[in-house]
């Protein structure tokens, strides 16, 4: 694609960046077959392509860029498909990403979204704000007309009851059962500790009983994801910059094999540490070194081997492919071959590649296209008829549950299920 930008703009070496990404598209369209957006709407500025010269114009004319541009670059679930399906190799998230915080500047939102939005940044990294927010929806439900519109949607995804806190995966070291085969750091998430704190539990019990020593730092937080992707920047690298310095004295005193994550919507972010902080001389070594650590925590038990597993349960299991593993982190068979070789039986699901609506903070953002993807993918879930569904993602698993009536639980609790733990609490005898 041809680019005209102003040559003062391309001394900002992030719209370098953007201008390579521009460059390498082709025009050809591919993408907006497999984009979500496009698929719902059939407006082409709803899928990739469009977007591209969205961001094309705003970079060249370097002008007031228009509301409706905004709400097409916020549409954007940020899934990633379409780099998955792009024969040029189009850089689309860097793009997208160096787009979103130039748009918070140039265009200004309705101050019920800059509400929002600021509410969201302020709570969902902090697991203790977290907590009290949904304890206190029981109060806003009650009080629901006073509040704005857009943020209605979010006391109906509150859940009723919250479950208690982690009892293995607390703050410290957990030793390996038997002989240690390696050391590792588990990122416990934010949002995760409220909502599936067992999660955190399974994933210390399975890691474990495997033969690696699991540690859980102390200063460690948020990874800066949640943020990061909404557009904000101030409080995302403040984030990503403690856990950048928390890896790393880790790192150098007790020595690491990897740095594992049970959340897969962390890792589109953490794994680009060394490059978002690449003109930060203090960091970007630092960054470097963490970021080679980086695993999902299905790779770790791919490592270490699964083991002896209970094959007795036969369970049919619908594999759901959060986007941030499948088109992200590139991993889809791992999983699958994780729970087969547990004894589960994998059934897949049609449209695998299409995002079930969570994308981070997109199902409070945009909450009618949430909707339909979210009502999408349950009717694809319910056609194959599974006993549960296991995913790689808290914010996957919480979409898909309100939309199917079975239940819906992260892998690695069936796989230490499979292995001698206890059975999930969502899973029926």
């Amino acid at each position: 694609m041809r680019t005209d930008i102003d040559p003062y703009l391309l001394q900002d070496p992030d719209v370098k960046v953007s201008e390579e990404a521009l460059r390498a598209c082709v025009h050809c369209g591919f993408c907006n077959a497999t984009c979500p957006t496009y698929l719902l709407t059939g407006n082409e500025l709803e899928g990739p392509r469009g977007r591209i010269y969205l961001i094309k114009n705003v970079l060249e004319k370097g002008v007031k860029a228009s509301g409706k541009t905004l709400e097409h670059i916020d549409n954007c679930l940020g899934c990633l498909a379409c780099e998955t399906t792009c024969p040029s190799g189009v850089d689309y998230s860097r793009l997208l990403e160096e787009a979103r915080p130039r748009l918070n500047k140039l265009v200004k939102r309705r101050f019920a979204d800059r509400l929002l939005r600021a509410m969201l940044t302020r709570m969902l990294p902090y697991p203790g704000r977290f907590r009290f927010a949904l304890k206190m929806s029981g109060l806003g439900r009650a009080f629901s007309w006073l509040m704005p519109e857009n943020m209605r949607p979010l006391l109906d995804m509150a859940p009723k009851r919250l479950p208690r806190p982690a009892e293995v995966a607390k703050v410290g070291v957990v030793p390996a059962t038997g002989e240690k085969q390696m050391r590792v750091v588990l990122l416990t998430g934010c949002a995760q500790q409220v909502l599936g704190p067992q999660i955190n539990d399974a994933t210390v019990r399975l890691l474990t009983r495997l033969g690696a020593e699991v540690v859980i730092p102390k200063d460690m937080g948020c990874c800066g994801a949640l943020t990061f992707h909404m557009g904000e920047r101030k409080r995302s690298r403040k984030l990503m910059a403690n856990n950048i310095e928390v890896w790393h004295k880790e790192l150098q005193e007790g020595g690491l094999d990897a740095i594992v994550l049970n959340t897969s919507g962390c890792g589109t972010a953490v794994r680009e540490y060394d490059y978002l902080f690449r003109h930060d001389p203090k960091l970007a070594e630092k960054a470097k070194e963490v970021t080679a650590l980086i695993k999902d925590v299905s790779e770790v038990v791919a490592e270490l081997g699964l083991g002896e597993a209970n094959k007795a349960s036969k369970l049919k299991v619908a594999y759901h492919d959060a986007c941030s593993l499948q088109h992200g982190a590139q991993i889809k068979s791992a999983p699958r071959q994780l729970l087969k070789d547990a004894g589960f039986e994998v059934v897949e699901v049609p449209e695998a590649h299409i995002c079930c609506g969570s994308a981070g903070t997109y199902n409070m953002l945009q909450p009618k296209l949430a909707g339909q993807l979210q009502a999408r993918k349950a009717e694809h879930i319910e056609s194959v008829a599974p006993q549960v569904v296991a995913a790689g993602n808290i914010g996957c698993m919480e979409q898909i549950a309100g939309g199917v009536k079975v239940p819906v639980v992260h892998t690695v609790e069936l796989l230490d299920w499979a292995t001698g733990g206890p059975r999930p609490t969502k899973v029926p005898r």
